[in-house]
């Protein structure tokens, strides 16, 4: 077992490296096969508490890695080297379906509809793009970002709301186990701030079309 293993620890002898992984393309995908599982344990959240919390946690470990491993990041999510490589798409679109199934867990959704797909799925590609751009410079502080990415989830489900009873339905079971102090109660108390005490004198919103909502 000593003169197999290499001086008890020490890197395996190259022709052994080579016999699992032949050539740099199988140990480049080799490498964002572990960050790819890594990241989507990221996004694997205890259902306890109010969604708004749960998915502030996520962001915070989801930014852990991206500032820890921001090439490895940025290689897996924009494909490197291995762009156009069916190993490596696969790879990514493993993290973006672990993320989806994770969220609609904690909705307690297993049947989304076509909107509520919409929604979780435009929020995770949100997520990631917004990670992406952020590496570039970190011009935005991280928490900060953090909390705007979960205030994001909130303002795609509201406003799909406005379009789906379904929707609907959901966000006010979202909103109403969020504290005032929550992340999405926060966003709330924002949005009310903005608006001018006279709105509400302003006439009531016209009603959208019907085929609109086809």
């Amino acid at each position: 077992m000593g003169a197999r293993g290499g001086g008890g620890g020490g890197p395996p002898p190259r022709p052994l490296v080579y016999h699992y992984f032949p050539g740099k393309q199988s140990l480049y995908e080799a490498a964002l096969r572990r960050a790819a599982d890594e990241l989507a344990a990221r996004f694997v959240e205890p259902p306890q508490g109010p969604l708004g919390a749960r998915l502030l946690r996520v962001m915070g470990r989801f930014f852990d890695f991206v500032d820890d491993h921001g090439p490895g990041f940025a290689a897996l999510m924009r494909g490197g080297p291995a762009v156009g490589s069916s190993t490596t798409n696969a790879m990514i679109d493993e993290v973006r379906q672990a993320a989806y199934v994770q969220i609609l867990a904690h909705l307690q959704v297993e049947k989304p509809s076509a909107r509520l797909e919409l929604v979780v799925r435009s929020w995770v590609s949100l997520a990631e793009s917004t990670a992406l751009i952020w590496l570039d410079g970190r011009r935005v502080p991280r928490a900060e970002l953090e909390l705007q990415l979960v205030h994001d989830f909130g303002a795609l489900a509201a406003v799909s709301a406005a379009y789906d009873a379904d929707m609907a339905e959901i966000l006010v079971g979202i909103l109403a186990d969020e504290p005032a102090d929550g992340p999405f109660g926060e966003l709330v108390a924002r949005l009310v701030a903005l608006v001018p005490a006279a709105s509400a004198e302003a006439p009531a919103a016209p009603s959208v079309p019907d085929q609109r909502l086809r």
